[in-house]
């Protein structure tokens, strides 16, 4: 899904150094073939509404058959060479990477315990939103999604409407707080690695992303007070104890955590020859060093995090199984979709493409705001942005200044509407996971598309008519 993200280029800051796969002619596929990838889609929205138990028990099958109804038939059509080159560049290239990096932010954010009782009032809720929306920027969506779910969630154990405030952190922290820079969000990493300046970003969608913050924290306050207030919102008796002070416990993956960013960030900056071929993909040395670090990373942080800490952070693994197993199906399913909007105006998507242009030829950011969101919100946002990036010229130094407002929505667009629905964005799925093995009713897929069109749409139209134009 589009993703991660952290996830997605984070994941993606693996994309980067592993270029090289075979590739097919995207234009000579029929959007018939994006059949498996809309079911799958549709398996995630529907079945844990229509069949809830089943779900919960066979969703890795439902992917895996999801990903073989593509497969199959894609090696009897272009042949099992062509299929099976797709299928390793697929893993090595993008999926891999992205579960190696996902688990590690995962492993080490779960290893720091926020020792104390807060009381999620709805300053304190809008606090740690505001906090996390900061932090997403400098240390990836997925990372400050990771370390704060938890004491939110522990913050609100003795409310009885906690659902929207997971809902937000998904808008805020999982997604429009990670604009600002490289680190943020996978797409604007790759747009790093593609000549974009560290701080092009922030000097050009601060605005935008200071509104768009701003305003999701000031609706969230005032209906987390109308809960808060509520005769019957508070439990008789708090499920967590207060204690004299907060702290944190597991401060040693602070450390590692710095490692990750370190890790990721190498991997962008270090060019390096060598490569390792395999079945017609490129594995990079920066890349690979990375991965292996990262799982290093890993296995540190389960070794030099105490016992307590996972046990008073109720770490488990199965959102991270979830995340991993879904994503499979989705990096896999998602092959002919992203080689046909690659195939760009003579391709099945061709109406989308021409859709961003004006009738003098020249780019239409409003355009390019909505087709980029429009399309991260269901596909992975890193491929996405660089789909409307090189319809845009793909030059970073004329996109920069000459096209500098259409750069920017599509920074925005990549980056802002991974929040429309969990598939978003990585980070998305992880946090529900996490909020429902705490116990908490969170909405439908569908239900959160409500919320998010309900919230979301209006602010983006706001955005469009203010600095899209």
């Amino acid at each position: 899904m589009r993703q991660i993200r952290w996830p997605l280029l984070l994941a993606a800051l693996c994309l980067p150094g592993l270029a090289g796969a075979a590739d097919f002619d995207g234009a000579a596929l029929s959007p018939v073939w994006g059949l498996p990838f809309a079911g799958l889609l549709l398996s995630i929205a529907v079945a844990p509404l229509l069949a809830p138990l089943f779900w919960h028990h066979h969703f890795g099958k439902v992917s895996a058959a999801w990903a073989l109804a593509f497969l199959l038939p894609f090696a009897a059509w272009a042949g099992v060479g062509v299929a099976s080159q797709s299928l390793v560049h697929a893993l090595l290239a993008e999926y891999i990477p992205f579960v190696i990096l996902l688990t590690a932010l995962f492993t080490v954010s779960g290893g720091i315990y926020i020792r104390g009782n807060l009381h999620g009032s709805p300053g304190l809720n809008t606090a740690i939103l505001g906090l996390g929306a900061v932090l997403a920027s400098f240390m990836g969506t997925t990372g400050a999604s990771m370390l704060l779910i938890r004491p939110l969630l522990r913050a609100n154990d003795n409310r009885r409407h906690k659902a929207h405030a997971v809902v937000f952190f998904i808008f805020i922290v999982s997604n429009a707080g990670g604009s600002l820079t490289p680190l943020g969000d996978p797409p604007l990493f790759l747009g790093f690695l593609k000549g974009v300046d560290f701080f092009w970003t922030i000097s050009h969608i601060f605005p935008e992303t200071l509104f768009l913050v701003g305003a999701l924290l000031a609706i969230f306050f005032a209906l987390d007070s109308w809960f808060y207030h509520r005769r019957d919102e508070c439990l008789p008796a708090d499920p967590t104890p207060d204690t004299r002070g907060i702290g944190f416990d597991g401060s040693v993956n602070f450390l590692l955590l710095g490692a990750v960013v370190g890790l990721v960030l190498l991997s962008g900056f270090w060019k390096s020859d060598v490569l390792i071929h395999i079945h017609g993909t490129d594995v990079g040395l920066p890349g690979l060093v990375r991965d292996v670090g990262l799982i290093g990373v890993t296995l540190l942080s389960l070794k030099l995090t105490p016992t307590q800490v996972h046990v008073d952070n109720q770490f488990a693994w199965a959102p991270m199984a979830e995340v991993a197993k879904l994503f499979a199906g989705i990096f896999l399913t998602i092959i002919p979709v992203i080689a046909m909007l690659k195939a760009g105006a003579n391709g099945p998507f061709g109406a989308v493409i021409a859709a961003v242009t004006r009738s003098d030829g020249s780019p239409d950011p409003a355009a390019y705001f909505w087709a980029t969101g429009a399309l991260s919100s269901f596909l992975d946002n890193a491929p996405t942005y660089l789909v409307f990036f090189n319809t845009a010229g793909g030059d970073p130094q004329v996109l920069m200044t000459t096209l500098a407002p259409t750069l920017a929505a599509i920074s925005a667009g990549a980056v802002f509407m991974g929040a429309n629905t969990y598939i978003g964005n990585a980070p998305n799925l992880m946090v529900k996971a996490i909020a429902e093995d705490r116990g908490v009713g969170m909405p439908s897929f569908f239900g959160y598309m409500l919320w998010s069109g309900a919230v979301l749409i209006p602010l983006f139209a706001l955005i469009t008519v203010i600095w899209f134009r």
